[in-house]
């Protein structure tokens, strides 16, 4: 009957429909593999496609216009000439680009779109090898700014112009059928070896931590990048940071290039304001109330940022090299010599516990004997046991440490038959007298890496309005072992005999301890006719 379904119409009707499915997951497959035409056009004409323009960002354009060679309008000439000093636009493209601009400037969502464009506007594996996949690292400080770019990188590839490019996702990287992949890192020169980059993209590479393998962290990284390019033609390195310290890449970049006209490398120096507009100008205004020089390199002023000019390194890799002795791990005790030591407590979750022995020898020299470092997690319990028989074995019964820890070290080592006292010196003046003892080579250090870039790695910092010092690790990174060796060697070292230590100033004035000259600063440290109404 007419509309019956019968069992052999119902089941040609079901082989119908797997056919038809069949067909149309075959057509699916056939259309994943097959190729797909590259981006036509420029980077400009890509960020009007995703939604990546607009009057605030027009100082964004204008960089990417003169980082390509591409001519200027007269008001983008006016945004060019204030942002990298210069007079006259390039007319060809940089062989390498530094943003250095404030905070929430939009540095990141622009390299990472940059970054996604270079892979998808050509087709790569004619200039790649069999196999070979072309790399655009993204280059981030740590992990959580990694795990930031990430995030801009997998939501740009969900707009309709960039999915059909992409072939996988992975956990921290996306596979383009152009032949590229674009990947985000951590700052590492060993895991950035290796590769064929199309360009490689360095982010707030003036905060790039030192590590067991490098106090120059940045120099090692881009020395290692910069051969990884030669094979790509117009591949090149864009390194964007918010300015810290006067030192490293960014800042060597910015000296030697900021302003020069005939140079091929583009500096671009911008406050937050004028690369994204739209961020509260209030909020950055009372952050110059609160402290200027901070703000000054955070979001920077009318139309430029600045480097930091309270942060300078406190010692330098010479005089560290100058007193390591090549070789020495660690001393035996010798009969004869008194120790001491010094303990850098921990309570065993995040900062390591560390603990120094040193002796002074006959020439009056302080010499570090060994160095322990128990990273966390560990039991507080085991390490101080651990710790006072190694003090013991030295023939130390009495250690000082941190006078910040608390009680629970004295108790710890109380247990063990060791008597912990707090130290008399905060960190910060541990730090200061050491510093003479390792610029004029009166004391002994162990061939111990990681010591040695922690004292490399150390930072002086002068506080707004009292203008004292203080000396500390970069943001991000650890000091430790410095702190426990530094304490055990001025423990050691003492004054040299029949000499009075006097602390002074450029006018005259002399105190007997460097923490009453500091209490002193700044009215103590300028002549009297420099000195305003605040003591300033």
């Amino acid at each position: 009957m007419r509309g019956k379904w019968t069992r052999a119409r119902r089941v040609a009707h079901m082989r119908r429909i797997s056919v038809l499915g069949g067909q149309a997951r075959s057509a699916k497959r056939r259309a994943a593999k097959a190729p797909v035409l590259p981006y036509a056009g420029g980077f400009l004409p890509f960020l009007d496609a995703v939604g990546r323009s607009g009057p605030t960002r027009r100082a964004w354009r204008t960089f990417w216009k003169a980082a390509d060679g591409l001519p200027l309008d007269p008001a983008e000439v006016e945004i060019f000439r204030l942002h990298t000093g210069r007079t006259t636009p390039p007319t060809t493209p940089a062989r390498e680009v530094w943003v250095i601009a404030g905070r929430r400037g939009g540095k990141s969502e622009n390299v990472t779109a940059r970054a996604t464009w270079r892979a998808i506007s050509k087709d790569w594996t004619a200039a790649l090898s069999v196999g070979e996949r072309g790399i655009l690292p993204l280059v981030a400080a740590d992990r959580e700014q990694a795990r930031n770019t990430l995030a801009y990188l997998k939501g740009l590839t969900r707009h309709p112009l960039v999915a059909p490019h992409v072939l996988r996702q992975l956990k921290d990287s996306v596979e383009f059928r152009t032949g590229a992949t674009v990947k985000v890192m951590t700052a590492s020169w060993r895991t950035t070896r290796g590769y064929t980059m199309l360009d490689a993209v360095l982010e707030e590479c003036a905060f790039y931590n030192s590590t067991e393998q490098s106090a120059n962290p940045d120099e090692e990284l881009l020395a290692a990048v910069r051969p990884a390019l030669l094979t790509v033609p117009g591949a090149r390195v864009t390194g964007i940071s918010t300015p810290y310290s006067r030192r490293g890449i960014l800042f060597a970049a910015w000296e030697k290039y900021w302003g020069r006209d005939e140079s091929d490398v583009l500096v671009w120096v911008a406050d937050t304001v004028s690369m994204n507009p739209s961020v509260d100008a209030a909020e950055i205004a009372r952050a110059h109330e609160d402290d200027a020089s901070v703000a000054g390199a955070e979001y920077g002023s009318e139309g430029l940022v600045a480097f930091r000019s309270d942060v300078e390194a406190f010692i330098s890799r010479e005089a560290v090299e100058a007193v390591v002795v090549p070789g020495r791990r660690e001393l035996p005790r010798a009969t004869g010599t008194a120790y001491a030591g010094f303990c850098d407590p921990s309570g065993g979750s995040q900062d390591a516990m560390t603990l120094a022995v040193a002796h002074r020898d006959r020439e009056g020299r302080a010499v570090l004997d060994c160095v322990r470092e128990i990273r966390p997690p560990f039991s507080p319990e085991q390490v101080v046991a651990e710790y006072s028989a190694l003090l013991k074995s030295y023939g130390v019964t009495k250690v000082v440490g941190d006078r910040y820890a608390g009680e629970f070290p004295r108790e710890l080592f109380r247990k063990c038959g060791v008597t912990y006292e707090p130290s008399e010196r905060s960190k910060s003046e541990i730090y200061v007298e050491a510093l003479p003892l390792i610029n004029s080579a009166r004391c002994e250090l162990l061939d111990v890496p990681k010591l040695k870039l922690q004292l490399q790695g150390l930072e002086r910092r002068t506080a707004r309005g009292t203008g004292r010092d203080s000396v500390d690790h970069a943001p991000g990174a650890h000091d430790d072992l410095a702190n426990a060796a530094c304490g055990a060697l001025v423990r050691v070292a003492g004054r040299p005999r029949g000499v009075q230590l006097v602390f002074g100033t450029g006018d005259g004035r002399r105190f007997d301890s460097w923490a009453e000259l500091q209490d002193r600063i700044p009215a103590a440290w300028l002549p009297p006719a420099e000195v305003d109404e605040h003591g300033n």
